[in-house]
């Protein structure tokens, strides 16, 4: 990796183009090797906008938050500054790039040492370390002209106030539980002090006399709505258009509204609920129905997607069975099968009244749970220990995710960057056999053509897939929105194309931290930008109940107890607005687009729940009226119906979905 590049990358994309333009701080992250204060293993994260483990419950805090941090404390050449919380040095180090000199605090002993050795390495000489109780500060080395906290306190030390100079600036993180606020504090006089709020944050607790007790419940309390969420409440609860069931005749009329669009995207926010699949069954049966909608594409591979097809067009569907893989609960549920049934008799009638039939496809191009199964089983074979870090990397790299822990999970070791090769060679040979087995029929022209574009990228794709991260990301749904583009030019102008993905494919990355924090994209962002004016992105939420999931990537499928929606995020305001069932619009009414605008968080469940890191795993920032045209909610929800192959002495096969 180029280390200078990815730097410059990261100063402008994370720093700069998000407001920071104190240029000794620019300067000085320009030349700090970041890389230099990660453990080994942990390079490839060094860049990327989120907090990293660095051992003993600490974190190496996100660039952008260490840039404002200094940045607000405003440093002067000859200033001297107190940083409590060295954790890494890194903030140290950037520190000691603009201020004449910086003493910092550490209460874990080994931190401290493993930063005083990467201060000598790099040279940087003018920062002193000891290990001590931060939130008393360093008295002997008073007054400061700064100090910068790297740790949230209940309420700010007095020490800390006491031990800054006349003029001086205290940033520090203040707050209980999850309402922690970024303050500065300004010292104006022998007893007076200035405090300005620069906005919410999340931090590691400060451990000491004067902040929190080493028993510290890391925010898992949660806090009263606001005077302004009291009143996006309202407004979601004024414009709220109520439903009693999915099932209900007057339930799909509500979308009419979106039935002009040439391509609809309906998500979800769990991949492991019925109500989400039984809604976009319903608004799609309807769209086909009324509106000549006549194409279905999936969150799902192309292979799998095509053997259903060529069922629903009464062709033989092959000889593998679909959707056997790693989350298989994700179609092979009786929800879907439904709706699959329901297509079926659908095309049956076209076909007798001489109508082009519904065609079904999938959008992950490159057999993506395949391919992943293929590394993880040769990894197994070769090194359990390699196999490991994979499942880990797989479950864990989530574009909502930004708990530390995980990066601590998936360190890469020699072994793993070994096996890249053979892996990339597996999934290749992988790829060529299931596209042969797709191709059939009047559809050759079809898969030949996508068959010659996945394998033209294939040896690209497979080795971004097999380290994860933005850039895997970020492939798989270009290819997606491309996809869309050559199903609805093969088809010609009169195609419509109903989408069925999560909320975190269908909605503007834009406007969500996916492209604030880690430059990614999404499908539903790609679709605007294509086919401005023709697109629709309609999410899906939930304030609690149970979903279907798994502990980890490859893990069995567990029906799980969904925890209440946190304050302060766009379920909890929809909760608030006390109505089961509800249709939003967020077109139609300006007050409440206005309302809805500012990021709030909003959770995001995958094929893996992990309720015990419920904010750090599910959760990230969006701006919920711009993300999508509408939102459904359901306050409550029940977990999907996964279909169990039946036992049979004589191992007869599953005959999902052809059965039905």
């Amino acid at each position: 990796m180029d280390m200078n590049r990815l730097r410059d990358h990261m100063v402008e994309h994370h720093v700069m183009r998000r407001g920071i333009g104190d240029q000794s701080v620019i300067k000085a992250m320009r030349i700090v090797p970041r890389e230099k204060f990660v453990d080994p293993g942990f390079e490839e994260f060094a860049y990327e906008d989120a907090p990293l483990s660095i051992g003993d419950g600490q974190t190496i805090s996100q660039p952008f938050i260490v840039a404002l941090m200094i940045e607000k404390a405003d440093l002067e050449a000859d200033d001297k500054v107190l940083e409590v919380g060295t954790g890494s040095g890194y903030a140290s180090a950037l520190v000691s790039r603009i201020a004449r000199h910086v003493y910092s605090v550490e209460r874990h002993e080994r931190l401290a040492l493993q930063a005083r050795e990467r201060f000598e390495r790099l040279g940087y000489g003018n920062i002193d370390v000891r290990v001590g109780d931060g939130s008393k500060g360093w008295a002997k080395a008073a007054p400061f002209d700064a100090i910068i906290v790297s740790a949230g306190a209940p309420e700010v030390p007095t020490a800390l106030k006491e031990q800054l100079d006349l003029g001086g600036r205290l940033i520090i993180p203040v707050g209980r539980n999850d309402e922690q606020r970024l303050k500065r504090i300004t010292r104006t006089g022998a007893t007076t002090f200035a405090e300005e709020d620069l906005g919410g944050v999340l931090f590691v607790p400060l451990i000491g006399e004067d902040a929190w007790t080493a028993a510290h419940p890391m925010y898992t309390a949660t806090a009263p709505s606001s005077r302004a969420e009291e009143t996006s409440s309202k407004l979601i609860s004024a414009a709220a258009e109520e439903f009693s069931s999915v099932d209900d005749k007057s339930f799909a009329v509500l979308f009419d509204r979106f039935a002009d669009s040439r391509i609809v995207l309906l998500g979800e926010s769990t991949h492991g609920t019925a109500e989400f699949y039984e809604t976009r069954a319903a608004i799609s049966r309807h769209f086909i129905e009324h509106y000549g909608f006549n194409l279905i594409a999936v969150e799902a591979d192309w292979p799998d997607a095509a053997a259903i097809d060529r069922w629903l067009n009464g062709q033989a569907p092959g000889d593998g069975q679909p959707f056997r893989r790693f989350p298989k609960w994700m179609w092979r549920n009786l929800e879907f099968s439904r709706f699959v049934g329901w297509m079926k008799k659908e095309n049956e009638r076209r076909k007798a009244s001489h109508k082009d039939p519904v065609r079904f496809y999938g959008l992950d191009l490159y057999n993506m749970s395949g391919s992943i199964r293929s590394v993880l089983d040769y990894l197994e074979t070769v090194s359990p220990e390699t196999a490991k870090i994979a499942r880990e990397r797989y479950g864990c790299l989530s574009p909502w995710q930004s708990n530390p822990a995980t990066y601590g999970r998936a360190v890469l070791t020699e072994a793993y960057r070994s096996c890249e090769d053979a892996v990339l060679k597996q999934c290749t040979e992988l790829l060529a056999r299931s596209l042969d087995d797709a191709a059939s029929g009047k559809d050759d022209f079809l898969n030949a053509v996508q068959s010659a574009r996945l394998l033209a990228a294939a040896e690209r794709y497979y080795r971004v897939m097999y380290y994860g991260g933005a850039q895997a990301w970020n492939l798989r749904d270009t290819y997606m929105a491309d996809t869309v583009e050559h199903l609805l030019d093969f088809h010609g102008p009169a195609a419509k194309v109903i989408i069925w993905a999560h909320n975190s494919h269908i909605g503007d990355a834009r406007y969500t931290d996916m492209a604030i924090a880690r430059d990614e994209l999404s499908l539903g962002q790609l679709c605007r930008q294509r086919f401005d004016e023709m697109t629709s992105l309609i999410g899906l939420g939930t304030h609690c109940g149970e979903v279907i999931a798994a502990d980890d990537w490859d893990g069995r499928a567990e029906k799980k107890q969904m925890s209440p929606s946190l304050p302060q995020s766009c379920e909890h305001l929809c909760h608030e607005a006390a109505k089961p069932r509800f249709l939003l619009d967020l077109r139609a009414d300006e007050e409440l687009h206005a309302s809805l605008v500012e990021q709030r968080l909003q959770r995001f469940i995958g094929v893996i729940y992990r309720p015990e890191t419920e904010r750090l795993s599910h959760y990230m920032s969006t701006s919920l009226s711009r993300q999508y045209d509408a939102f459904i909610w359901f306050d409550e929800t029940h977990a999907l119906s996964p279909l169990v192959a039946p036992q049979s002495s004589k191992g007869d096969p599953e005959t999902f979905p052809f059965g039905f």
